[in-house]
């Protein structure tokens, strides 16, 4: 109750000026043009500023308008071969809008749905969404709320999109089906009750466990091969492909590492004359209704047009000192485009640098991408989930990943290496690794144990 408590009074301190900052820093470059179109389209008051200049403008009401110089347009390439495409979602937003939904649940439906990973799952948890509305809305929701919007998501086509794991996934296919007959609702069974057994290909143990014949059991496992593992699939057109616009440039100049904002935008301005206007509504002496009313007009659009501004400043400044922080930190990496030399390193790393909060850190990586020398990358790929010992030193996780594979990719596959193997010769190699923790990076790899990895 303390934490809700605490959650909601952060909420309801937050200006106008946050909520729009906020809501700007999650956007990423593919999409924050078409965000200052819709402003610049919604509010006279702004406009672009195609010299470049500085206006400020000062006067009883302590207004200060003006743009900040320094968003110049940055050369990058706009063809990368990094596909993103998002029609799936698209697909989801309009069913969603023949549900009968509040305002509130539809706040939540679109927060759900843009969480949702590339394949169709929903991998982050509840609390981190119900955090996220709460920054991005300033409304508070409880578990609750968000599980009951998510449970009519997952009654959406295609059928398994939203599930929180391929367990789940395939029960909500099963449960999709009108009639499910005698076999299918005997695979949800064993779904429900046998899946981890059924997913390591202990069938033996399956035939053991239950009374049904083993060709009625066959039937159940076929049925649930035909299930698909991603909810995602079919609804992307495979040959429409959105290329992916870089937020960052990261280059190498002589011996610096330099970091730009790859924005393409005119900087922001707000409109002379609809100052003008302003000054001379607030000057004029025995106004009329008709001549407050358009004060207050003005007024309001010159106030949201000044946020915005503001917002958009703050949110590259921000932009620029969270990838110069990362980029200071791996800067071997960023010299050689050796992975090997990622060192370790969490978002309360960049957090305590820069001086915010761990959730802002959050949102500038969850949807960015950096152009590089190497390649394009996801600002999650700097990052550790964990660290690993070796000898007096600390690795990333990707470091040690690259060597599992490795040691896996090289193995005898008449004989391959079990778990315990491979956490003997990792810790020979000098990577204080437990047995649990190579099953973890191995699962994570999308390598199968040992005994389905033999070849006769």
């Amino acid at each position: 109750m303390q934490k809700l408590e605490l959650r909601q009074n952060q909420s309801q301190k937050l200006s106008p000026q946050q909520i729009q900052f906020i809501k700007l820093l999650q956007l990423s470059n593919s999409n924050i043009e078409s965000e200052i179109k819709k402003e610049i389209e919604e509010n006279p008051a702004l406009e672009e500023n195609e010299k470049n200049e500085r206006l400020e403008i000062d006067n009883s009401d302590n207004y200060n308008y003006y743009q900040k110089s320094n968003n110049e347009s940055s050369n990058y390439n706009r063809e990368s071969n990094i596909s993103s495409k998002e029609s799936f979602r698209e697909n989801l937003l309009a069913q969603i809008n023949f549900q009968k939904l509040d305002q509130n649940e539809k706040i939540i439906a679109n927060q759900i749905i843009g969480t949702l990973d590339n394949d169709g799952y929903l991998r982050r948890d509840i609390e981190s969404i119900i955090d996220d509305i709460a920054f991005s809305e300033s409304i508070e929701f409880n578990v609750t709320d968000i599980e009951k919007v998510l449970s009519k998501i997952q009654q959406l086509e295609p059928a398994g999109i939203a599930a929180r794991n391929l367990e789940e996934c395939l029960i909500l296919q099963i449960d999709s089906i009108p009639e499910p007959s005698k076999i299918e609702l005997f695979a949800k069974k064993i779904i429900s009750e046998s899946f981890k057994e059924f997913k390591n290909k202990k069938f033996d143990v399956i035939y053991e466990k239950y009374n049904n014949s083993k060709s009625e059991i066959n039937r159940a496992f076929d049925f649930i091969k035909s299930l698909n593992p991603k909810p995602s699939g079919g609804l992307e057109d495979s040959n429409v492909t959105e290329f992916l616009i870089p937020d960052f440039i990261v280059k190498k100049n002589n011996d610096d590492i330099i970091v730009e904002l790859a924005s393409g935008n005119k900087p922001l301005n707000i409109n002379k004359n609809y100052i003008s206007i302003y000054e001379d509504l607030k000057n004029k002496k025995n106004k009329d209704n008709e001549s407050k009313e358009s004060f207050e007009f003005v007024k309001s659009k010159l106030e949201k047009a000044q946020w915005f501004v503001e917002a958009l400043n703050q949110r590259n400044t921000t932009l620029l000192k969270t990838m110069n922080t990362i980029v200071k930190i791996q800067e071997k990496f960023f010299d050689d485009g050796d992975e090997n030399d990622l060192k370790p390193m969490i978002l309360k790393d960049i957090a305590d640098i820069i001086k915010m909060d761990i959730s802002t850190v959050s949102r500038i990586v969850k949807s960015k991408n950096a152009q590089t020398d190497y390649g394009i990358f996801p600002l999650r790929y700097f990052f550790s989930e964990s660290t690993i010992k070796k000898g007096d030193d600390l690795v990333s996780s990707k470091v040690v990943k690259n060597y599992l594979q490795k040691l896996i990719d090289d193995e005898d596959k008449s004989s391959p290496y079990s778990d315990e193997n491979l956490e003997k010769l990792l810790n020979e190699e000098g990577y204080g690794v437990a047995r649990r923790t190579v099953a973890k990076y191995r699962e994570q790899l999308n390598i199968p144990v040992a005994r389905l990895r033999k070849e006769y």
